[in-house]
């Protein structure tokens, strides 16, 4: 298969994948003045701190190890390593985003129309739309953003408080969330929220049976100044090479249109009920709710067989009748073949039990 035909593979598997990473916590705690702030009303400040605008300088730091990194070196990349990020905020569709790593430095410069991606060294911008479905990118990574994310659907009964500690130099409330679901295969949600703002400053992922978090995201400088508009628009310099956009949603409409007898998706799979994705086809179906995610794509043939090449060479994966899995952390992914139907590709934030019983059920096999 082409260079242009992996890549286009691992998009559709990019496109699911939630943004979970694994490393110890990169900072130590100092101490911090708490509050006695309930965990729901915390929960709903941070939820409601997209409009707070800042500046600052945060880290990552992941080993969510996916067999992409020939296919796509940036989301390999971005879901593998240390990322830092310099970060100015105006609101939720204006912003930007700079990665500076090892292979140059990188902007990403969102308005309301879309976002424009700059590599400096190449001197190359590509402008995306606005997707229901897209590939990780650096904005994903930002502890307000993910904190505000993985909070948005947490109910009370699966939150709570755990003190409080210095992130930034400010004092960081600490919120807990504990999936409710069976399948979940994340344990908890560690979030320090600004006491002042409700801005998320740190979020830990911990997976399931692991001692250290599954990502850990933090600033280490925040300003909670308003940065100027003119840093955070993006004009393409008359030298520029300026690409199309990745359309993620088209690849996939692509691969539900290329299917003679696709599988009827259920309204439940492994206990998770069906939800809506706006700009989704009918045959992309996404289950569950909060941090516990399984999302299900048609493959076309071509496409299926390379990836099935693929999961098999990866370290620890399990071929059985239900298809080829793997797991990375808390992610796990499986291709599964029914018959008389295309491939499928399963990929989610569940427990490999609720991943095989899935499987199970598109394909008829015993789970």
């Amino acid at each position: 298969m082409s260079g242009h035909g992996r890549a286009r593979r691992w998009a559709v598997v990019a496109a699911l994948v939630a943004v979970l990473l694994a490393l110890p916590a990169l900072v130590g705690a100092l101490p911090a003045e708490d509050a006695d702030v309930p965990a729901a009303e915390l929960r709903a400040a941070a939820v409601a701190s997209a409009g707070v605008a800042f500046s600052g300088y945060a880290v990552s730091a992941g080993g969510l190890s996916l067999p992409v990194s020939e296919q796509l070196p940036g989301v390999a990349d971005l879901l593998s390593d240390r990322t830092a990020m310099r970060v100015w905020w105006r609101g939720p569709d204006e912003h930007r985003v700079d990665v500076v790593g090892a292979a140059g430095e990188t902007g990403v410069h969102t308005d309301p129309g879309g976002t424009w991606t700059w590599e400096f060294e190449s001197a190359t911008a590509r402008r995306d739309a606005p997707a229901a479905l897209a590939l990780p990118a650096p904005p994903d990574l930002v502890p307000a953003a993910l904190g505000r994310r993985l909070l948005s659907e947490a109910t009370d009964d699966e939150l709570s408080r755990i003190g409080a500690r210095r992130v930034a130099g400010r004092d960081a409330l600490g919120l807990r969330l504990v999936p409710a679901a069976p399948a979940a295969s994340v344990a908890r949600v560690d979030v320090w929220v600004d006491g002042g703002t409700g801005l998320p400053l740190a979020v830990e992922v911990v997976a399931d049976g692991a001692t250290v978090p599954a990502l850990d995201t933090r600033f280490l400088d925040v300003d909670l100044a308003t940065p100027p508009a003119g840093v955070v628009a993006f004009t393409p310099p008359a030298e520029a090479r300026v690409l199309p956009g990745e359309d993620t949603g088209g690849l996939l409409r692509e691969a539900a249109d290329r299917e003679l007898s696709p599988v009827r998706l259920p309204a439940e799979l492994a206990g998770l009920a069906r939800r809506a994705v706006d700009g989704a086809p009918a045959t992309v179906g996404l289950y569950g709710s909060g941090v516990t995610l399984l999302a299900v794509a048609p493959l076309p043939g071509r496409l299926a067989a390379g990836l099935r090449s693929t999961l098999a060479a990866a370290p620890g994966a399990v071929r059985d009748g239900s298809g080829t899995r793997i797991t990375a952390g808390p992610l796990g992914l499986v291709l599964v073949e029914p018959p008389r139907s295309g491939a499928y590709l399963l990929v989610g934030t569940v427990t490999p039990d609720a991943l095989a019983e899935a499987a199970a059920t598109l394909t008829g096999a015993p789970s």
